[in-house]
């Protein structure tokens, strides 16, 4: 009975808003609506209103929230402000997951913030794996043009049978099309909504090479404006699966409209620093479902000859071009 009755309000209200696109008036959510903490202790407050929440990382511990439905299909949004000042080796992370049910063939869809020297940027960086596929990676990384620690941004991740579509401030900035090629490496399973953060020192700033400073803590990140509006399924089905209406109405919200795709292609442009359809050094052969650009591959090129050139390390001469001309701070 629960699942029928939050069905019918899913195609209710979805049906009405996938004219045009205007999934940002989406209805919020108070936190204890539709997620539970999921680890921190007293690092993760919920604010007054029930609408937001502050999560924090000390030398303790990090923190986090997931979603007490599972998903099969639909559009989860924050608006998220990231931790100011020194934050080498945080991380943010803001994805739906299936990996406590399907440990060795898990899906993932991530939006993941990955910290920054004082005076550099922040790097945003989205990512998906299908069925346990995380030997290839299919990750890109992007400047912003905005400090995301001066106040909230929102941050969306559309899912549905043949899209997946990431958004900042409602701007599409990677578009992902199911191709049967793919086979499984496409989420596919149903998956819940986290949100974390979390010690990346390892790995997440310029590969490890500035890790996490504790001098700093406690970092904090703070979201609001919850949207959680997709098909709740049944964990305890063999095969869950969504009415052909809510399918339907994600299929026509995956739509990316004329003035959307210029400023998705405007944003790449300007602000993307890498993805894994050019990465000559990790893939020989580009993957089944990356459709080459080639402004994208010149661009990228000048700018890493080495890894979107496919040009051996030992035989680069020089230091490639700084990245700084091409970030700014000038809007999409």
């Amino acid at each position: 009975m629960w699942f029928l009755t939050r069905f019918l309000v899913f195609i209710s209200l979805f049906t009405g808003y996938v004219s045009g696109f205007a999934l940002q008036k989406l209805p919020l959510i108070q936190f204890d609506e539709g997620y539970t903490q999921l680890f921190g202790d007293q690092n993760l407050i919920v604010h007054r209103d029930g609408k937001s929440v502050r999560l924090t990382l000390d030398e303790r511990t990090g923190s986090g929230f997931v979603s007490n439905d599972i998903y099969l299909h639909g559009f989860f949004s924050s608006s998220i402000k990231l931790p100011a000042d020194y934050s080498a080796g945080v991380v943010i992370a803001f994805y739906l997951s299936n990996g406590d049910l399907y440990e060795k063939n898990h899906d993932e869809i991530d939006f993941e913030f990955l910290g920054n020297i004082r005076g550099k940027e922040w790097r945003i960086q989205t990512n998906i794996y299908g069925n346990g596929s995380t030997h290839l990676g299919r990750e890109e990384r992007y400047n912003l043009w905005f400090d995301p620690t001066e106040e909230f941004h929102q941050y969306s991740i559309l899912w549905s049978l043949s899209h997946i579509i990431f958004y900042v401030d409602n701007v599409p900035i990677r578009e992902v099309k199911r191709t049967a090629s793919m086979g499984g490496d496409f989420p596919a399973k149903p998956m819940s909504l986290y949100a974390t953060i979390w010690d990346g020192s390892k790995w997440a700033t310029d590969g490890g090479k500035y890790g996490v400073n504790y001098k700093y803590a406690p970092y904090v990140t703070q979201f609001t404006d919850l949207i959680l509006h997709g098909c709740a399924v049944d964990p305890t089905e063999k095969f869950p699966s969504c009415e052909d209406e809510a399918v339907e109405s994600l299929r026509l919200a995956s739509e990316i409209t004329v003035s959307q795709r210029k400023q998705m292609e405007s944003f790449r442009r300007k602000h993307m620093t890498y993805s894994y359809c050019y990465d000559h050094m990790r893939y020989k052969v580009v993957l089944s479902e990356c459709v080459v650009n080639p402004a994208e591959a010149k661009r990228l090129r000048v700018y890493d000859p080495v890894t979107f050139g496919g040009i051996p390390r030992g035989h680069r001469r020089g230091k490639h071009r700084s990245r700084s001309h091409l970030a700014g701070t000038e809007s999409i």
